[in-house]
């Protein structure tokens, strides 16, 4: 699989695979789904789409998200992306979540970070790494 494109997923991508209910969700599978692809995660991303679903018993819905994340390749956070992820926040004006994102996404090297987000929101403005907006594709 070295051949594979890296992707780096942000949270809303799972979350709107899982939806099926949209546009948006058809062209989430679409890259879920990509045999060229290698999905990229992070503990983030488990902390993000996890909770919720298991807290709730939502058996289908958690099981989908470990499917995907046990699938994919895996970043651990460390003290240097933690510190990446505030100079990346404070640059942009990123929330927390999507500078750790990105910030993992850098360390790991991957091609691309796809979002579900606008491509006006923050995170769609970083240099360091190149971002996809999923929702503005169609």
């Amino acid at each position: 699989m070295s051949s594979a494109r890296r992707l780096y997923l942000d949270t809303g991508v799972l979350i709107s695979a899982f939806r099926g209910e949209s546009d948006l969700a058809n062209r989430a599978l679409e890259v879920l789904d990509d045999p060229n692809v290698c999905l990229v995660v992070s503990e983030y991303v488990d902390l993000e789409v996890l909770p919720k679903p298991v807290f709730h018993r939502m058996t289908e819905e958690t099981e989908f998200m470990r499917a995907i994340l046990d699938a994919s390749e895996r970043v651990e956070s460390t003290s240097a992306i933690r510190e990446e992820a505030f100079n990346l926040a404070c640059a942009y004006g990123l929330g927390a979540l999507d500078a750790l994102h990105v910030s993992a996404a850098v360390a790991a090297g991957v091609e691309e970070v796809v979002t579900s987000e606008k491509s006006t929101k923050p995170i769609c403005r970083v240099k360091e790494v190149s971002v996809r907006s999923l929702y503005d594709e169609g």
